[in-house]
């Protein structure tokens, strides 16, 4: 009898130190439990818990980052090209008749009254200078108004006279296409008007497939950026280029991170915890489950699908965050800066406010759970996480309290066998 006391106190003894750490128990990532109750162990970063439901996708699709068409409302056509400082301009005058003032009385066996200067900049000052006219203003001057400036300085002077102005070269009505193309540039803006695609398609083409491109349009210090493809696919997002307008051609493969319990048939062969590429410009998080080959049957908590993700403050408040608090320190996400012809572009649509984590959660218990999955947009740098169901966490628990009390008995039943060896009936 004092045996089997001892046996029993000792596994007692075992039980209880097993369930007083759980957290010792191997897992993929938080208890589903510790996420909803706001459990924060070690790092300090105080999360919001917010159920996805139609009101929440509604919140985010209202505050998605705007793109070129929500970034700059003037999209009418570049309107006719000015001259500016440093523009090479021509300037051919013609006389009705020879004998004038250009043209002597014996050039009648010229081929047509007329006389070219020779090409010129637009100086400093905004002025080109034109003989018995003097200095012509044609910094932000259209060639038809230049034209008629030298008209009417010479009519008194030459026969009847007239003037044709013309753009040499265009130095000052330039859009500068960086980046990622195969012919990055400074080039003129035409005047029949350049569209975003007209002038990457004029620096030689984006390197990259089109779901891995994406465009930034900076323009009098504000700025925009929409995928390649969303150019190709509304085109109100191809608005019409201005002058010393700035576009950014980079590559950015999206993707999320894949933890916890995915899996379903085949993911044995698949394994796809890790980083997993959208490979298109969209993906919904139903979209996303299955690219990580769903949840796996034998361990995932349905109920417990997490998505993590930084939200800027405004969409905080809408969700119904406490913006009072102290934004995270998290870094947040920045592309790098582009040095071309000794300038620097900062290629960027992060802004300098804080961001606060926000922790989102799908119940696929739920059947009308898949139709809020098939509307909620997944973004870069997402954090897709799947709990275990409590069952599987009663089951480890179930199996160390066994190998416990396994290994108890069985040193138990070692040390009686050892202290009865030779003894008759022991």
């Amino acid at each position: 009898m004092p045996r089997v006391r001892f046996i029993t106190a000792i596994q007692l003894v075992g039980v209880a130190a097993v369930l007083s750490a759980c957290s010792a128990f191997p897992t993929d990532g938080p208890y589903s439990w510790d996420i909803r109750a706001h459990n924060r162990l070690e790092a300090d970063i105080d999360y919001t818990l917010v159920p996805i439901t139609d009101n929440v996708i509604s919140i985010l699709k209202a505050n998605e980052p705007r793109d070129l068409k929500g970034a700059f409302g003037d999209r009418r056509p570049h309107t006719e090209i000015k001259f500016g400082v440093g523009d090479i301009v021509s300037v051919r005058i013609h006389e009705a008749a020879a004998g004038g003032l250009f043209i002597p009385a014996e050039a009648g066996s010229r081929a047509g009254n007329f006389i070219d200067l020779p090409n010129q900049p637009v100086d400093t000052n905004g002025n080109i200078q034109v003989p018995y006219a003097g200095p012509v203003k044609a910094v932000d001057q259209t060639p038809q108004q230049v034209q008629e400036t030298i008209v009417a300085r010479l009519r008194n002077r030459a026969i009847d006279p007239q003037a044709v102005v013309s753009l040499v070269d265009q130095r000052t009505s330039l859009v500068s296409v960086l980046g990622e193309v195969n012919a990055p540039a400074r080039l003129p803006i035409t005047a029949a008007g350049d569209r975003v695609t007209d002038s990457i398609t004029r620096a030689g083409g984006p390197k990259y497939p089109g779901h891995e491109t994406y465009v930034t349009l900076q323009r009098n210090g504000r700025e925009a950026s929409v995928s390649f493809l969303r150019l190709l696919e509304d085109p109100s997002n191809n608005i019409f280029i201005r002058a010393n307008d700035t576009v950014f051609v980079y590559r950015e493969p999206h993707s999320f991170i894949a933890v916890g319990a995915f899996g379903g048939s085949g993911f044995q062969q698949n394994p796809t915890n890790g980083q997993v590429n959208f490979d298109k410009d969209k993906l919904t998080l139903a979209e996303a489950i299955g690219k990580a080959f769903g949840l796996n049957d034998l361990s995932a908590d349905p109920a417990a699908i997490f998505l993590y993700r930084l939200e800027s403050k405004k969409v905080a408040a809408a969700l119904g965050v406490d913006v009072t608090k102290q934004p995270t320190n998290i870094p947040v996400y920045t592309k790098a800066p582009v040095s071309y012809q000794g300038e620097v572009y900062y290629p960027t649509t992060e802004t300098d406010e804080g961001k606060y984590p926000v922790i989102y959660n799908l119940n696929l218990r739920d059947p009308s759970g898949f139709f809020l999955a098939q509307r909620f947009q997944m973004r870069n740098h997402d954090v897709l996480y799947v709990a275990n169901a409590s069952s599987v966490e009663l089951t480890k628990a179930l199996l160390v309290i066994r190998n416990v009390i396994g290994t108890v008995s069985d040193g138990n039943t070692m040390v009686f066998q050892l202290k009865c060896k030779g003894t008759v009936g022991c």
